[in-house]
């Protein structure tokens, strides 16, 4: 995913913490950061799937082979995690269309430009996710 400016009404846009918060600039800027995010997943996903399909040679040399089954669980893995990523992409884009998009779901305060520019996913506030993280780390301790 790039960092670039979306283009908006035909313009180059990027938000920013002076206009009002999500307002239908804002929510079509991230509404197509989304989407475009997740068509290059989607491609990246068919590229894999043809490269996967055209890579069925058998190695004679067992090292190969084993290096090759690597790459080929590697990648696999990797595409399930990014099928678990359009998963959110989507939840995100329902929840433009519903107007919760932006805000955290724990406290309900704005979640932010900046952290949405970064993770455009993300559900809940910088503070929010800190104090889920730090109830994490402790669970797992125990």
């Amino acid at each position: 995913m790039t960092a670039a400016a979306v283009l908006v009404d035909g313009n180059v846009y990027r938000p920013s913490e002076d206009e009002e918060f999500m307002n239908e600039r804002q929510l079509e800027y991230f509404k197509q950061k989304l989407l475009d995010w997740k068509e290059d997943i989607l491609r990246e996903s068919r590229e894999t799937l043809s490269h996967l399909q055209s890579e069925t040679e058998n190695h004679p040399d067992l090292a190969d082979r084993a290096s090759s089954e690597t790459d080929r669980a590697l990648e696999l893995r990797t595409r399930d995690r990014q099928r678990k990523l359009i998963s959110k992409i989507d939840e995100a884009l329902r929840r433009i269309e519903d107007g919760s998009y932006g805000y955290c779901e724990e406290t309900g305060e704005p979640i932010g430009i900046a952290r949405l520019d970064a993770r455009p996913i993300a559900t809940l506030s910088l503070e929010a996710q800190e104090r889920h993280e730090r109830r994490e780390r402790v669970h797992r301790d125990e």
